[in-house]
């Protein structure tokens, strides 16, 4: 047969098996050359194809196993249980828990202290009703711009949880995404509508007097003051008081030691 009468699929098929008899022949005349040649020569070429293998490892990318990125729903449902948990009750330590909480406020584990606005009704001595159902001592530490901090004895086992990180407002985009957990346990969604020199207005409804508003990481933007609906007090006034308090706590109230049964 003429190899020009050939078809295409035909053409295909023979460079197929003439590559494959190829390859099988040049297998096999290998071997029998390294069977007698001497061993030097076989260790040589063993070495030879083992550093071309190293050679070619190193050199080719290694696969990157990346696990799918989080949802915005999933960040939004993590961002509200971390604000949720670092949800605090706030008790005047006189009369215990037996009255109404004076207020809700935020615990930083961090810097151990509890931040809420300031208000006339603010008691120096409290007692703070934690998530996990602890009822701890504290004591007015700081206050001042709109905000109260409260911190606790040195010796006070304070609950263990994640911190939230400060988000000074200068880093602030508009547009962003706002979190809050209400007072009455409500979950509320907002944005970043401006920000200026009194503090940052979001389009979030009335989430309570001393309520936390969170970014999608979970991270304290502002404090409600609960003037104007959606108005947060930035979390640059909290970083201004607790370098304040640092640099002056020989003058800072002492926690005074109120034990929990007087809490119940």
């Amino acid at each position: 047969m003429n190899i020009e009468e050939l078809s295409k699929s035909q053409l295909i098929l023979l460079t197929i098996l003439v590559n494959f008899v190829t390859s099988v022949a040049t297998g096999i005349l290998t071997v029998s050359l390294l069977d007698n040649t001497p061993a030097i020569v076989t260790q040589t070429v063993n070495r030879v194809v083992e550093r071309t293998i190293e050679t070619v490892a190193a050199a080719a990318p290694a696969a990157v196993i990346q696990a799918p990125a989080p949802s915005n729903q999933d960040l939004v449902t993590a961002a509200i249980g971390a604000d949720a948990a670092r949800a605090v009750a706030i008790y005047a330590a006189e009369t215990g828990t037996s009255t109404p909480a004076a207020s809700i406020g935020t615990y930083i584990s961090k810097s151990r202290i509890i931040v809420t606005a300031a208000q006339d009704s603010l008691p120096k001595e409290a007692i703070i009703e934690f998530t996990s159902g602890a009822f701890i001592p504290a004591s007015l530490s700081r206050s001042g711009k709109g905000i109260t901090i409260y911190g606790f004895a040195d010796d006070a086992t304070l609950p263990k949880m994640t911190s939230p990180a400060l988000v000074a407002p200068g880093d602030l985009k508009l547009g962003a995404t706002v979190l809050a957990l209400g007072a009455d346990g409500s979950a509320s969604t907002g944005i970043v509508a401006r920000v200026s020199g009194k503090g940052v207005y979001t389009t979030l409804p009335d989430i309570g007097v001393g309520s936390a508003a969170v970014d999608l990481s979970g991270n304290l933007v502002g404090i409600s003051a609960g003037i104007t609906p959606g108005f947060l007090i930035g979390s640059d006034v909290i970083t201004t008081l607790l370098s304040a308090t640092l640099t002056d706590s020989k003058n800072s109230p002492q926690v005074t030691a109120t034990s929990t049964a007087a809490a119940k």
